[in-house]
């Protein structure tokens, strides 16, 4: 294995301090990214897709929980599997308490094509308590290619879909699979890729951060169990 040169604390200094220099440009050039992201248009779902989770069948709104903002991981399990994908699971684990999110009104849930009776002992197994749904018998993994055919054959993908609801209505702002999933799992890298973002002062456009008339930024955070509602 090739390890790092060994030098003095100043050299080391040194040198952390230009790379500083470029850390610094990568997170400039990735909040204008963001902010890009949060500008693209939106197109409204008109399908009426029909879910099963924990609660029974549930359609697309209802997965929002009332909320304003939904983000879907498109968790691989597809019906002939006996349990779910490994990568995904690996992504599961890591997304932090879902209090964060919703208290920027944005709900978080995996939805899988495998019927929900094989779902759920596998949801038991690995200890997850957040919203999982099926997408069984719809075409909904198909319409936001997650779900491809490719020489005669249904292959899975992974993927993250963001939706903005307004009253009634659903739109679908973002997406992105498989590479485009690195580095995701925080609270504020998912924030990141929706349509209303962190909801912070500092963030472009402006107006977004005391849109739901809460504290914005650092000020809106607490213990995950403060959270009221």
């Amino acid at each position: 294995m090739s390890l790092p040169e060994i030098v003095s604390r100043g050299e080391w200094r040194a040198a952390r301090t230009e790379l500083l220099l470029k850390e610094k440009a990568v997170t400039r050039a990735r909040d204008a990214l963001n902010a890009e992201r949060r500008g693209l248009p939106m197109v409204e779902v008109d399908e009426e897709y029909v879910f099963e989770g924990g609660n029974g069948k549930a359609t697309l709104l209802d997965l929002f929980e009332d909320r304003r903002q939904l983000v879907v991981y498109h968790f691989m399990f597809a019906p002939e599997w006996d349990t779910g994908c490994r990568s995904c699971s690996g992504f599961l684990d890591q997304v932090g308490h879902l209090a964060h999110l919703h208290a920027r009104d944005t709900s978080f849930a995996a939805v899988s094509r495998a019927p929900y009776p094989k779902i759920l002992p596998f949801k038991a197994r690995m200890g997850w308590t957040l919203p999982w749904y099926s997408s069984y018998g719809n075409g909904f993994n198909r319409d936001f290619e997650v779900t491809l055919e490719r020489e005669g054959e249904l292959v899975e993908r992974p993927g993250l879909s963001c939706f903005l609801r307004d009253r009634e209505r659903v739109f679908h702002t973002y997406a992105t699979y498989e590479r485009g999933l690195d580095g995701l799992g925080s609270i504020t890298s998912l924030l990141d890729l929706t349509a209303l973002g962190r909801q912070e002062e500092w963030e472009e456009p402006k107006g977004r951060a005391s849109a739901f008339g809460a504290p914005a930024g650092s000020e809106r955070i607490r213990y995950h169990d403060e959270y009221e509602g």
